[in-house]
């Protein structure tokens, strides 16, 4: 589709009982940029039925995940608040009980759905002779024959609750869904038995809330993961009993690892919090989730999110699995950071730094610099903490590995000419150059050449003979420091 339309209305609906998976993440993203493309309308809607499992806390996370995305939703909970915000709300399933029953009532009235009393064992008996005999494990229920009046009288003498059921048997027909990435869809409506609308407690089931929902919120396109293709059939029917016509379907590949098995969190991180923790950039996880089951028409791997809104249509989505590159998504988070302006990239560094107890200079000058020099060694911003350690005097210490260099005879004679040419300084940092010329000196000084010169020098700057080049880093360190560092390796003699 590409004609623009304020009609188009898609919705991404999580279940707030963990944490946002990079599956949903994609999922929301699609829909996203579809209907920024469409200049349509992007809601949020919460489906959390399941009491037991659904929290605030996953909910808050979820909420917080796809803010971190850029991800904005017209019309859903507010992000801080979790109050509803839009025209069609209530936007939690919990607070829409009273919509549900009211669609159940009507249907029942109908005559489209009935009240069914069957125990859990006699519906276990019936799927189990079904098996036997080779026939699908349908419910047949000997209620559906029941009048309404015949039931709710049943229900009052009984003082018990029966479950809703749908009738399917009289559908004998197939549905046809023309998915907007797969092609053609058929079901035979003999594919389901009579299912559950609201369990006897009220609560009504996944298929049921969906379609209400989506009608009544006005949704146009329903872009979703593939997995949930089975319920289509299930919802078609619904959409049918109620008169309504049903939205436009997509369904999307599935995520797969480097095995080609379903993304699960046994191989690794699988969720946005995890991504976020590690020092990934949004951006870069846009642009790789974006990839996953969609291209670029001009090719383009790396793209902001103005050109994948641009780009981005339903024709371009592929139905076959896409493979989640790890490797491939560090190398697109390094494209990324190194794109940076120091100072933003500082912004985004500096909270790992802080959580790793890492005491650096304020002034922007030193950070920009030390910044320039570490970041072509980053991939995410976790990396940083490593590369900046040691150059924070807190975290200087003399490592066990150290010993060897310093046991060397000619030790001593290297470091007390580096702390005597240090001690003879004025300027508070050196240059790279200036360096080199001060280790040259050390050099002549000494007599000492090759690792017996640079190790014991390295050891005397960072605490052990092996690490980043001293060139890049002892312009990072002032003279202060570099002094009390050369002092303390010297006490140990």
């Amino acid at each position: 589709m590409s004609v623009q339309n304020n009609k188009i209305r898609v919705r991404f609906a999580p279940s707030p009982t963990g944490y946002l998976h990079v599956g949903g993440a994609r999922t929301a993203l699609f829909n996203y940029l579809f209907a920024h493309h469409q200049g349509g309308q992007f809601i949020i809607r919460i489906e959390d039925t399941d009491q037991a499992r659904s929290t605030e806390e996953s909910l808050k996370i979820i909420l917080h995940d796809l803010k971190w995305l850029g991800l904005e939703w017209n019309e859903g909970p507010d992000s801080e608040n979790l109050q509803d915000r839009g025209q069609h709300g209530p936007y939690y399933q919990s607070r829409r009980l009273a919509i549900y029953s009211q669609y159940a009532q009507k249907l029942l009235q109908e005559g489209k759905a009935y009240y069914c009393f069957l125990s859990d064992e006699e519906i276990e008996a019936q799927r189990a002779k079904a098996i036997q005999d080779g026939r699908p494990p349908q419910v047949q229920s000997p209620y559906e024959t029941w009048s309404l009046e015949q039931a709710q009288s049943y229900m009052k003498e009984k003082d018990i609750k029966g479950v809703v059921r749908f009738k399917t048997r009289s559908l004998k027909k197939d549905y046809v869904v023309p998915d907007l990435i797969r092609g053609e869809v058929r079901f035979p409506s003999d594919m389901v038995g009579d299912f559950v609308l609201l369990r006897s407690d009220g609560m009504p089931v996944y298929n049921f809330c969906c379609v209400i929902d989506d009608a009544l919120m006005e949704i146009s396109h329903v872009l979703r993961a593939e997995e949930h293709l089975p319920n289509t059939l299930r919802q078609l029917m619904i959409y049918e009993a109620c008169g309504w016509n049903p939205p436009a379907f997509g369904h999307m590949s599935l995520i797969l690892n480097e095995e080609r098995q379903k993304l699960s969190k046994r191989q690794g991180a699988v969720s946005c919090a995890e991504f976020r923790e590690m020092g990934y950039l949004p951006e870069a996880l846009n642009n790789f989730l974006a990839l996953l089951g969609w291209s670029s028409p001009q090719g383009q791997e790396i793209l902001s999110m103005e050109e994948l809104i641009q780009q981005f249509t339903l024709d371009r989505l592929n139905p076959a699995g896409a493979v989640f590159d790890v490797k491939k998504l560090k190398w697109m988070n390094s494209v990324y950071l190194r794109a940076l302006p120091e100072q933003e990239l500082w912004q985004r560094v500096e909270p790992f730094l802080a959580k790793a107890n890492l005491e650096l200079p304020t002034e922007m000058e030193w950070r920009i610099r030390a910044l320039k020099v570490f970041k072509t060694s980053m991939e995410v911003l976790k990396d940083a903490e490593e590369l900046f350690r040691p150059i924070c005097d807190k975290h200087f210490f003399i490592s066990e590995e150290a010993q060897e260099a310093l046991a060397w005879e000619s030790s001593p004679v290297v470091l007390k000419s580096w702390l005597k040419n240090l001690e003879a300084r004025a300027q508070d940092y050196m240059t790279e150059e200036e360096f080199v010329a001060l280790q040259e000196l050390v050099k002549n000084e000494s007599g000492v050449k090759g690792k017996h010169l640079f190790m014991p020098l390295r050891v005397a700057v960072i605490g052990k003979p092996q690490g980043a080049e001293l060139k890049i880093l002892v312009p990072l360190l002032n003279l202060k420091s570099l002094i009390h560092r050369a002092q303390q390796v010297l006490n140990r003699y």
